[in-house]
């Protein structure tokens, strides 16, 4: 380790000094003249063998909050009483108020919650959480919230990024979860597909297999059976302008009937949230 020579010497035997693991010693005769050197290199380790160099900063910034997170927050104690506790609460109402000044902000901090919470309940990952968030953003930027529902429009960009990514939801599991009603969260997502132009294709209902798969307890073979019905119904025409969650429920129906595995139209549907009049009338045309 390199050394740093201090231009004072040793107060025993005016030798030279240096640091050392955070301590001032005399070169020549050891003497530790001091041991409370302050350290101001970073505070992070780097256990990989790479070439990262992070700063020395708090967390990363997220989209998943109208500051970015880059404001505090005033938290609560149980040690604290009386005049003391009222006087925290006054301080953090007041913290709050400072934080949300305008009412853009104050529909950010909304939407933003009512995204991470439908995220969270369908398991989603951080970065379509943080894709809804700016979509939200970019709506706001555009004036699409006037006269419609801030909870249509956070589940409608929970939907759309998901799309976006590929990831599968559907319509009715996203509002199942979520505050806004059907038709609130189809105007909503008309509104982000008509005037940000997004990138979204048409579903695939093999995106829904495994999922289904699982909740109905068919194996990897059955499933693979069902991926061979899709593409099959791709090429005869039978996908376009239906459910692809139908069309999924009703190929898994097809293969587990092919070999011989307990699976009834009900359940099937049910897993798809479809009627068994729709899974039948797909199951019928790729039996013809």
């Amino acid at each position: 380790m390199s050394e740093a020579r201090s231009p004072q010497g040793c107060p025993e035997c005016d030798g030279h000094l240096g640091f050392e693991a955070g301590e001032t010693v005399c070169t020549d005769c050891g003497l530790v003249v001091s041991e409370y050197r302050i350290d101001h290199g970073p505070e992070w380790r780097s256990f990989a063998d790479d070439d990262r160099n992070p700063a020395r900063t708090g967390a990363p910034l997220t989209r998943s909050r109208h500051d970015r997170g880059l404001s505090t927050e005033i938290g609560r104690s149980t040690r604290i009483k009386g005049r003391k506790r009222r006087q925290f609460a006054r301080m953090r109402r007041q913290h709050n108020r400072a934080r949300i000044s305008t009412k853009r902000e104050r529909n950010q901090v909304y939407a933003f919650t009512e995204i991470r919470r439908v995220t969270s309940a369908l398991s989603l990952p951080n970065h379509i959480r943080d894709q809804a968030c700016s979509l939200f953003e970019s709506a706001q930027n555009e004036d699409l919230l006037r006269g419609r529902s801030l909870e249509g429009f956070a589940a409608a960009c929970v939907y759309a990024a998901c799309r976006v990514a590929g990831v599968s939801r559907s319509v009715e599991e996203v509002c199942d979860v979520s505050k806004a009603t059907e038709s609130e969260h189809q105007a909503a997502y008309g509104a982000l597909n008509r005037d940000l132009g997004l990138p979204v294709a048409p579903a695939d209902p093999t995106e829904y297999l495994p999922r289904f798969a699982t909740k109905l307890g068919l194996d990897s073979d059955t499933e693979r059976r069902a991926r061979e019905y899709v593409a099959d119904a791709r090429d005869e025409g039978l996908v376009g302008g239906k459910n692809p969650c139908g069309v999924a429920a009703a190929c898994l129906y097809t293969a587990a009937r092919d070999r011989g595995e307990d699976c009834t139209q009900a359940e099937a549907a049910d897993v798809a949230d479809v009627t068994p009049v729709t899974l039948r009338k797909t199951y019928v045309a790729l039996r013809e």
